[in-house]
């Protein structure tokens, strides 16, 4: 399609490494024409070779039971763990896992309103075992979440509200945290089971309105 890019061939791990290396460890496989995490022991978080500033990211992800995984965007070789400099959505199996950050979260951050049918926070996602779709816009003016085309929430990266609830959590001790408007998506590969596929990026021009300000108030 005009504009997007393939991050993942469906064949091999070529534009891939492992968070501040340049190999890649033997948890990740690629199996059926998906990206997998077969041994979260050995997989640790998987970075894309280039960077990205301002992009809309689509994939689909199948998550193990129980399983806890994430997405990570402008991520720096500059803190100890991808997620020390990269915010993350969240994955998971939201019937069974551990962590009570559900999918599609900003973690620790942001969450969806609560749904007035169940009483608790908005959720889009299909059983274990069943391919979820994710779509991130990431935008100087205005993030958003979708998972399975339904909406989540926006955000401001850099804004008042981002900068307060980044505060309040533990990214608020993290020097680097949220800090870059550039760098790597990485996928989190230490916390279980979970395969990627369909993985596309379309780099966004960002407004230079929107930028001047915004932008800057980041750095």
């Amino acid at each position: 399609e005009p504009g997007w890019k393939l991050l993942f061939n469906g064949n091999d791990l070529d534009g891939w490494h492992n968070f501040r290396t340049n190999t890649i460890r033997p948890g990740w496989q690629v199996k059926d024409g998906a990206l997998v995490c077969v041994d979260p022991r050995n997989a640790g978080d998987l970075c894309t070779k280039d960077q990205y500033d301002w992009f809309e990211l689509q994939l689909e992800y199948n998550i193990a039971e129980a399983g806890n995984s994430g997405i990570m965007y402008h991520v720096t070789d500059q803190g100890r763990d991808a997620w020390a400099t990269g915010p993350e959505v969240q994955l998971e199996d939201n019937e069974k896992a551990a962590d009570r950050q559900r999918c599609g979260w900003l973690y620790a951050l942001y969450q969806p309103p609560i749904d007035p049918k169940t009483g608790k926070p908005l959720d889009a996602t299909k059983p274990v075992g069943q391919w979820n779709h994710v779509r991130l816009v990431i935008r100087p003016e205005k993030c958003e979440h979708y998972i399975n085309g339904m909406k989540y929430f926006d955000y401001v990266l850099g804004s008042e509200d981002f900068n307060r609830r980044v505060a309040k959590s533990k990214f608020g001790k993290m020097p680097f945290f949220a800090k870059s408007t550039i760098g790597y998506i990485a996928l989190q590969g230490d916390h279980g089971q979970v395969s990627f596929r369909n993985v596309k990026i379309r780099p966004i021009e960002a407004m230079k309105s929107a930028t001047s300000g915004k932008v800057e108030s980041l750095k």
